[in-house]
């Protein structure tokens, strides 16, 4: 196990990891906030799904997700269709316009990186990339309604949550 100060470090360098956050949000297209960034990557990862799912998957409450798929599905990017297992539930999906705003997304996030990092060994990229997801499997799947169990006489750290999520 790591000493106590590793961690401590750890701490302050993830909440340091707003600014990387705010730099991605700033090359979002203003019509595309973080918000519907989140909802259109969502349904390109899982596929079509009724908008209690992705409340679920966004981890923000119902009113909230109801206006983010509002404001995607007035641009276009997303339909909503009856679903056929319960007609009073709809099944959001995403529509060419969707996935084009998607790609857009993506080659902007792209682009932000590679400048950003070209200073960066493709080595150095490959191992940030394989440690952060190293790290976010040790938390597992911070959506779930239970908590992780952790040995006894560990404390958990208390939650937080950024105010917004931004394309992965």
């Amino acid at each position: 196990m790591a000493a106590q100060s590793l961690y401590e470090e750890l701490a302050r360098q993830l909440s340091a990891i707003g600014a990387v956050k705010r730099g991605l949000a700033r090359i979002l297209p203003p019509e595309c906030p973080g918000g519907s960034a989140a909802v259109l990557t969502l349904l390109e990862r899982h596929g079509e799904m009724r908008i209690s799912r992705l409340a679920e998957l966004l981890a923000v409450d119902m009113s909230v997700t109801s206006r983010h798929v509002a404001h995607v599905a007035q641009r276009g990017w997303i339909e909503r269709s009856a679903d056929p297992a319960d007609k009073r539930s709809r099944i959001l999906r995403l529509t060419p316009a969707g996935q084009a705003m998607i790609d857009d997304l993506g080659t902007r996030t792209t682009e932000m990186f590679a400048h950003t990092l070209k200073d960066w060994s493709d080595d150095e990229v490959g191992q940030l990339n394989a440690m952060l997801a190293r790290l976010r499997d040790s938390f597992g799947d911070c959506r779930a309604p239970h908590a992780r169990a952790l040995p006894a006489g560990e404390a958990r750290a208390p939650e937080t949550r950024p105010p917004t999520r931004t394309p992965a």
